[in-house]
């Protein structure tokens, strides 16, 4: 499980949550709601789990319902990184009944996406301790989505990788091909970067392992290497560089790379392939009649 952690800002969530919902909405908004729900009726909803998992993304679905309605009041009741039990209340929504419903299905794709990730990464971060390897996830994310899935990793325990292209140096095989060989290419994103910049270097054998020490970059990502392979690869940098494995991690087979005694375990499925967390908004009965204080 993840340790709490802060929500994102708003103005960073806004643009992606607005987006959601100008879809869902389409060009007459949502016609269903407006013609069976008394404009003025107000009610009181809870988002529940309906499987244990680690939570993320409230904040970004509370916006949902504010945004169509900015008065209306949600109450997390499990923030972002909160282990939580089938039946579990996650958040608590009181309002106006038309933009509840109207929001419903946004807010839901967003907690449920989150919610995933940060169990599939909670459950991978568990899986290699006693080690002190960190989980990490990679760029490959929902186009639109990555600031969310990011945040996501984090509430379940994990670190992140480059947000962006912008964000560090990784060399990788077609850079090395291009430039023709390791050494050229550290040397010119050496010179290229500033002295902020940190810069990385992938290799899938230990004859590249061995040229990327000679260059001296500051990290190496060792892709789709054996257990063995990951090893000899370890006792080789000696802790000179952070090392990265990568490629083929399964929850199944973390804890054996871990045990290689890696820096880091990068896996891209952790944002691209986790199932979304089974979650579930109702309306309580008695709210609709009774009002809310």
């Amino acid at each position: 499980m993840g340790d709490h952690i802060e929500d994102l800002p708003d103005i960073l969530l806004e643009p992606v949550v607005r987006a959601a919902l100008s879809e869902d909405l389409g060009r007459a908004g949502d016609v269903t709601t407006d013609a069976t729900v008394p404009a003025g009726l107000k009610a009181t909803a809870v988002i529940a789990a309906r499987e244990a998992g680690t939570v993320a993304g409230t904040r970004a679905a509370a916006l949902a319902f504010q945004i169509l309605d900015p008065t209306m009041r949600c109450r997390v009741e499990a923030s972002d990184g909160t282990a939580v039990a089938a039946g579990d209340i996650v958040m608590r929504i009181e309002g106006l009944a038309r933009p509840i419903l109207s929001a419903e299905r946004v807010a839901l794709n967003i907690v449920g996406r989150m919610s995933g990730i940060a169990t599939a990464t909670a459950a991978l971060v568990a899986a290699v301790r006693p080690h002190p390897t960190g989980i990490t996830c990679t760029r490959k994310t929902t186009p639109g989505l990555r600031i969310l899935e990011k945040h996501a990793v984090r509430a379940g325990g994990g670190k992140n990788h480059r947000f962006g292209l912008d964000d560090g140096v990784l060399v990788k095989d077609n850079h090395i091909a291009l430039c023709g060989g390791v050494a050229a290419a550290i040397d010119r994103a050496r010179a290229r970067v500033g002295h902020l910049s940190k810069i990385e270097v992938e290799v899938d054998t230990l004859d590249q392992l061995d040229e990327v020490l000679a260059a001296g970059p500051d990290a190496v990502l060792l892709d789709n290497m054996s257990v063995d392979e990951l090893r000899a690869a370890v006792a080789r940098v000696a802790g000179r560089l952070i090392t990265e494995a990568s490629g083929g991690v399964t929850l199944e087979r973390a804890a054996d790379i871990a045990a290689t005694g890696v820096d880091f375990i990068s896996v891209g499925w952790l944002t691209h392939s986790a199932p979304n967390l089974d979650l579930g908004l109702d309306i309580e009965p008695s709210s609709v009649s009774a009002g809310w204080k």
